[in-house]
């Protein structure tokens, strides 16, 4: 297939919007419902399957750790084979396993396709940022980036309200099949109508990519900026992804159609904070700026409204929890800082290289959380409420902790 004509700026963005940028957009779609589905599930899972909240917390934040574990390979193959490939096959892994959650009669095999299905959306995101690289003018990159990440939070909308009222209707597995069906369908797009472009240099053996891939794992401002938003995502998508909606059940005292409501709400403030930050991060770039400040500002507001929410500030708790949600999405503008830092060449490698930080930091932050607030006994309704306060803490600590080490040294990246 040819690129798009040239002659056009209008008729440009708008090929690249229909045969690049949507396909590959509606792939993190799907993954980001899968990954926010259990949010709302949470309850139902947890009778159907007789799950502690340590289990609850493993079963959702498994996908996670499949996630993470193939970051690095997948970066891998994505230098060496391109973002459509990729992706589209792994695709298909994910709609086996999410087929498998639906029947799945098992705790550990409801763990298992849960495994599974984040194994096979692993690099929805970053085929979708190494496709935006490889079309996209360099200075719209952070701002295609933000529009990824809004679609994504459109997803985690479409399995809250939605999702809710049509398990009045339907068993949860009946509606975790129309998930499956969409996977199957934005797989055989991206094999059928995406064209294909690499950055790869000719010549370049599987051993020059291990060997670029070693020395980025070395450098120290990568390595201080991983483990910054590994830390940010330990707190904001562990919570924002499952156990705010039991924060709200059992401290606040939210009916389910509330927490519903309240999750909607959180993923509009995300939808809020991906493009805010993003077009801002764009300008900055466009001007020659720094952009780590707005990364680091924006968790540095996310740890603020935490700290409140812990210390018992609970009168507007659902706009402490949009803001701390809207913040935490600065995080995410470092994708865009590091791709013009790094060769195009390289790109996969690198954001996968931050999703492996990224992804344990939130596959460690929903699991322990879970293990925290196991330790009191349940209450007659929930989980104790006592108990969230020392989860949040540390989720507050390491996500503190991750800002001021990375903040410390900046100077690394002059």
């Amino acid at each position: 297939m040819n690129p798009p004509p040239q002659s056009s700026g209008s008729e440009s963005a708008g090929w690249l919007a229909a045969r690049v940028g949507a396909p590959y957009i509606a792939g993190y779609f799907v993954s980001y419902s899968y990954r926010a589905v259990n949010a709302v599930l949470a309850p139902t899972l947890a009778e159907e399957f007789g799950l502690t909240a340590g289990t609850l917390g493993l079963l959702s934040s498994v996908y996670f750790l499949s996630f993470m574990l193939f970051q690095l390979p997948g970066g891998l193959l994505l230098d060496r084979f391109g973002p459509r490939r990729v992706n589209a096959t792994l695709l298909l892994v994910a709609a086996a396993g999410g087929l498998w959650f639906a029947i799945a009669g098992s705790t550990l095999g409801a763990i298992a396709a849960r495994a599974l299905i984040g194994f096979g959306v692993a690099v929805c995101l970053m085929s979708t940022f190494q496709a935006f690289v490889l079309w996209y003018p360099i200075g719209r990159i952070a701002t295609m980036n933000a529009i990824a990440f809004s679609v994504g939070a459109l997803g985690a909308i479409t399995v809250t309200v939605p999702l809710e009222m049509l398990l009045r209707v339907v068993e949860w597995r009946q509606a975790f099949l129309l998930i499956v069906g969409l996977n199957l369908t934005v797989s055989a797009i991206l094999w059928l109508w995406v064209p294909e472009r690499s950055a790869r240099p000719r010549g370049e053996s599987f051993g020059a990519l291990l060997r670029g891939l070693a020395d980025l794992m070395r450098e120290a401002a990568f390595l201080r900026t991983a483990l910054c938003l590994g830390a940010s995502q330990f707190a904001a998508t562990s919570l924002q992804t499952l156990w705010v909606a039991t924060w709200w059940r059992d401290v606040a005292g939210y009916s389910p159609a509330e927490v519903a409501r309240g999750l909607a709400a959180l993923n509009v403030a995300m939808i809020v904070g991906y493009i805010g930050f993003g077009r801002a991060a764009d300008r900055a770039a466009q001007r020659g700026a720094s952009t780590l400040p707005l990364f680091a500002g924006g968790i540095a507001i996310a740890s603020l409204c935490l700290g409140l929410i812990i210390a018992g500030v609970h009168t507007g708790s659902l706009i402490l929890w949009c803001i701390f949600v809207c913040a935490s999405t600065a995080a995410t503008s470092i994708y865009s800082t590091l791709s013009r830092r790094y060769p195009k060449s390289m790109t996969g490698r690198v954001i996968t290289g931050l999703n492996v930080f990224g992804f344990a930091g939130m596959f460690l932050g929903q699991w322990s959380v879970g293990l925290v607030i196991g330790l009191w006994p349940p209450s007659a309704t929930g989980y104790a409420p006592e108990a969230y306060t020392w989860a949040l803490s540390m989720l507050w600590l390491v996500q503190f902790g991750g800002l001021a080490w990375f903040w410390s040294g900046r100077r690394l990246f002059t």
